[in-house]
């Protein structure tokens, strides 16, 4: 087997339906493609697809050979774990339950959570406090779905290192807890990646590849729509990290491009980032 090469949905034609997506992944030459759930209403939605809709994509998924294996579930954005509001508190718990159900529907094997305790609060000991509660609950029912969590490093300083999630790990004790790292979070915070892949590998269960602007004393970073190349990701000195620690999961090209103006547009914006990605994996040996 070759290390299978994803793609984000939002880098996808937004008007798409899934088997239209997934033979459009496949056209790119993609393994699989990581679906989207999050705060906003429409992708919600989707926690609450019927029986009917959800045997749709699996069938789209036999049909086309391309995957659904992970599902970036950001809708804890608006309705956060650690909330100091009960009732969100309560409607982050219900959703994370639905999503989980839907994971299994559709064969989904991780859910990438948002590493953020509260992001339109104001932080706190007891925000924390909830967070970590709230994700020991959302674990024991992985556990019972047989489908693992996996914690992004964040845009947030709550959880911007692999460190950090290290810590909540051991706090949760979960064996369906993971890391899902991002090259340009990481790189971005100024993380020692050879440390954090070095003390993080056994728990790492993917990995988005981004380029990101780092945060300064004078500048918040810019965490999305940065071009490959143009931010402040070493990728050479990422995939020899990535090598030495001997990671041996799928990559994720994570980009934002289901706005643009065509389909073939979309596609010119995607074939760049391979262009720049591809060559430096082959490079690394890591395919």
């Amino acid at each position: 087997m070759t290390r299978p090469i994803g793609i984000y949905e939002k880098a996808t034609p937004k008007h798409y339906t899934w088997l239209e997506r997934l033979n459009f992944a496949k056209e790119l030459g993609f393994d699989f493609v990581e679906m989207s759930v999050d705060e906003s209403d429409a992708r919600l939605a989707r926690l609450e697809w019927t029986k009917e809709e959800r045997l749709d994509i699996v069938k789209a998924i036999y049909e086309t050979g391309v995957r659904i294996p992970s599902i970036c579930f950001s809708g804890h954005r608006r309705y956060p774990l650690g909330s100091n509001d009960p009732e969100i508190e309560k409607k982050s718990l219900d959703l994370m339950k639905k999503c989980i159900e839907l994971a299994q529907d559709l064969g989904v094997r991780t859910i990438q959570l948002a590493g953020y305790d509260v992001y339109y609060e104001e932080k706190s000991p007891q925000t924390r406090e909830r967070f970590v509660k709230n994700l020991r609950k959302a674990c024991d029912w992985a556990e019972e779905a047989q489908v693992m969590l996996a914690i992004e490093i964040m845009d947030d300083p709550f959880i911007n290192s692999i460190e950090k999630y290290l810590a909540i790990e051991k706090e949760v004790d979960s064996p369906y807890l993971f890391v899902y790292p991002d090259t340009g979070n990481l790189s971005a915070w100024h993380n020692d990646l050879w440390s954090e892949f070095y003390i993080g590998h056994r728990s790492i269960a993917a990995l988005h590849l981004k380029d990101t602007y780092a945060v300064t004393e004078t500048s918040k970073g810019q965490f999305r729509d940065v071009p490959f190349g143009e931010g402040c990701v070493d990728w050479e000195h990422v995939f020899d990290v990535v090598k030495k620690s001997n990671y041996r999961g799928p990559f994720l090209i994570e980009m934002w491009s289901e706005n643009c103006s065509s389909v073939e547009e979309t596609k010119e914006e995607i074939k760049k980032a391979q262009d720049f990605l591809y060559p430096l994996i082959e490079k690394a040996g890591l395919r």
